[in-house]
């Protein structure tokens, strides 16, 4: 085997995480609300996707892994999904916390939303390259 056929057989297709929920059907309605699609579900695990982006949800909850649990989105445009966060008025209706966008330090614009289970997502896009950058 060569190193290119080696390299092929390696290939990596996706990576999902297993995201908790503490209300299975809350949380399902909430992830739509947002703008993921769930084209499959069974009684304790849904597939669920936004693009190419995707992510299983589970019927499965402990606190402490919960409230530890993050997880990251990188968009196009961060000020479109937050206007969605407010238009779907998320916070009010999941009573979750939300923090506006703003510029962070790892060059990122993102914005900060808990889901109901208490799993922090981080929803970003990179900025554009100034001008005069390398």
């Amino acid at each position: 085997m060569t190193t290119h056929e080696h390299d092929d057989a390696l290939g990596v297709v996706e990576i999902k995480a297993f995201v908790p929920a503490r209300d299975f059907e809350l949380s399902k309605r909430f992830y739509r609300d947002l703008g993921f699609e769930i084209p499959w579900s069974s009684d304790d695990l849904a597939y669920l996707h936004a693009g190419n982006a995707s992510f299983l949800l589970q019927k499965f909850y402990e606190p402490e892994h919960a409230g530890n649990f993050m997880m990251h989105l990188l968009v196009h445009d961060v000020e479109a999904w937050w206007q969605r966060v407010q238009s779907q008025r998320l916070a009010e209706r999941y009573d979750v916390r939300t923090e506006p966008p703003a510029d962070r330090p790892w060059m990122i614009r993102d914005f900060v939303l808990f889901d109901p289970s208490g799993v922090l997502w981080r929803i970003g896009e990179n900025p554009p390259t100034p001008m005069n950058a390398p």
